[in-house]
């Protein structure tokens, strides 16, 4: 069966990132080839749904359509403040203990927390509102920095923007990296950006800065096997080393070589889950991580089972 998602509607909707959850599980994308999603949009209360820009939405499912979900997304909360209705805070336990997936964009994490659903956990939410999360609800373990964060069934997302890349991980959790790719490109937005890359950037780049680091990093995606390096990243952005791995970091949250790591270990993941042809070394040697045993090591540091594991499990879902 497909995996049914049921995005909730509430009073006060975001229409921003209510948006984005329909556009990522409600449109049909029969080129892809696989069993995509199928949806409900579900009343977290009785209507009329008043959404921001002045719309009224009527969805036309109730929070009973929960016990049929497999991922339930909460996109936003009208106020970090207001507790939400006991019938949502009731029918999202539910959901939970019988085996949902539950993701939250921006101030949605507020309505999990409520629920006690993340207690324990690590969880984010958009930067203005850490604070209030953190104070409010001391159980909960904030990641300050993150874009998203899962930690099991429980998917937290910080500003609007990046509900798309906690969608998108969805996706690539759900059906892997290529089809993942062919959604964002479809959306014209990055394929992928990392939960933890930062939230929020020292401070904006003058318009000629921000485009010959945005070049560079196209540059050395498409040449992603060379030997890159600080030095030779800088002299092909025309800054000095120092200047440049400043910029880079206000540009994205991340040092150069970190970013480049994470981009190799993107792309090593990529080629595992659609390469079966290639062995371990060479799709190594392609992302530019060298060997088998440089790949392992670096996707242990970033939380990732073995290769060969990966594979396997990627084959495995994919029914290959």
């Amino acid at each position: 069966m497909p995996h049914h998602v049921a995005i909730l509607a509430n009073d006060g909707l975001c229409t921003f990132e209510f948006g984005c959850a329909v556009e990522l599980f409600a449109l049909e994308r029969p080129e892809l080839g696989v069993d995509w999603y199928t949806h409900a949009v579900c009343a977290a209360e009785p209507g009329p749904l008043r959404a921001m820009g002045g719309l009224t939405v009527q969805a036309p499912y109730s929070l009973a359509a929960l016990a049929a979900a497999d991922t339930v997304v909460i996109p936003g909360w009208r106020d970090v403040a207001a507790a939400p209705p006991p019938a949502l805070v009731e029918a999202l336990q539910t959901a939970y203990a019988r085996g949902a997936r539950l993701c939250t964009i921006c101030s949605g994490a507020f309505v999990l927390a409520h629920a006690g659903l993340l207690d324990g956990r690590r969880a984010t939410t958009h930067w203005r509102y850490l604070d209030q999360l953190r104070s409010a609800f001391p159980a909960v373990t904030i990641d300050p920095q993150a874009l998203y964060v899962a930690d099991g069934r429980i998917v937290t997302s910080a500003g609007s923007a990046a509900g798309l890349d906690m969608l998108l991980h969805l996706v690539r959790s759900d059906f892997g990296a290529e089809v993942a790719n062919r959604v964002a490109q479809r959306l014209v937005i990055p394929a992928h950006r990392d939960g933890d890359q930062a939230q929020l950037v020292a401070r904006p780049l003058p318009a000629e800065d921000g485009n010959a680091i945005a070049r560079l990093m196209d540059a050395v995606r498409e040449n992603i096997r060379l030997g890159h390096t600080v030095a030779s990243m800088a002299q092909q952005a025309r800054m000095g080393t120092r200047t440049f791995q400043r910029r880079f970091k206000d540009a994205t949250g991340l040092p150069p070589l970190a970013w480049l790591t994470r981009e190799r270990v993107a792309l090593a993941r990529q080629l595992l889950e659609t390469r079966q042809a290639l062995d371990i070394d060479a799709i190594a040697d392609l992302a530019g991580l060298g060997s088998e045993a440089s790949m392992r090591r670096h996707f242990r540091l970033q939380g990732l089972m073995p290769p060969a594991r990966y594979r396997r499990r990627a084959a495995a879902k994919s029914g290959a």
